[in-house]
């Protein structure tokens, strides 16, 4: 737990200080938009509960994944290429457009919601598993300034999918592999009940 903690102190040192969006032009970011549109949805709010929504998103955290997806830090199929087509003001004019945008709010199931608030408050200490609010905030909103997304109101599917991707280490662009340790310890059904919270949250 105290190697979680320092990691995650560590990532906010290294990553707060950086300035990622001062040049985003949120008006250029929302023509830029316009291929991203059919994944993402009108406004970034996703239709598809497999995609995420990139309204309201922090900016950081933008930067950060995109960057990911053009090195190969981060994988998959559609986003690799997307990524490669944007240049770094593209990707500073698109995170300063998501962080202008209101994100949707989404519908969860209520007896989940309780399940998951619990976790999410108080995490699983004897288990290794942080409290999510930690970096996330009690409400969702994540962390700006050190890169930590904003979850509040995400589809849930996507939640889900990420969580078992860390916990499976298919996906390893969590600064000290603090999300890998967190998710290597939650069961299915406690990933399911985190992402019903998630998503419940007012965005």
């Amino acid at each position: 737990m105290k190697k979680i903690l320092v990691a995650v102190l560590l990532s906010v040192g290294l990553i707060g200080g950086m300035n990622a969006y001062a040049a985003g032009d949120a008006a250029a970011g929302e023509a830029r938009y316009a291929a991203c549109i059919g994944c993402h949805g009108p406004g970034g709010n996703s239709l598809n509960p497999m995609w995420p929504k990139l309204a309201g998103q922090n900016p950081l955290y933008i930067r950060l994944q995109l960057e990911a997806f053009k090195t190969g830090k981060r994988k998959d199929p559609i986003m690799a290429p997307m990524a490669l087509a944007v240049d770094e003001k593209a990707i500073l004019d698109l995170a300063a457009y998501f962080a202008s945008v209101k994100r949707s709010a989404g519908v969860s199931n209520p007896e989940q919601v309780k399940k998951g608030e619990l976790i999410y408050i108080n995490g699983f200490p004897q288990r290794g598993v942080l409290a999510c609010g930690a970096c996330h905030g009690a409400d969702g909103y994540g962390n700006p300034g050190a890169g930590f997304p904003n979850i509040a109101s995400q589809q849930a599917l996507y939640l889900v999918k990420m969580l078992k991707d860390y916990r499976a280490k298919t996906r390893t662009t969590d600064p000290g592999e603090v999300m890998q340790n967190v998710a290597a310890n939650l069961t299915d059904a406690e990933i399911d009940q985190l992402a019903q919270y998630a998503q419940s949250l007012a965005p």
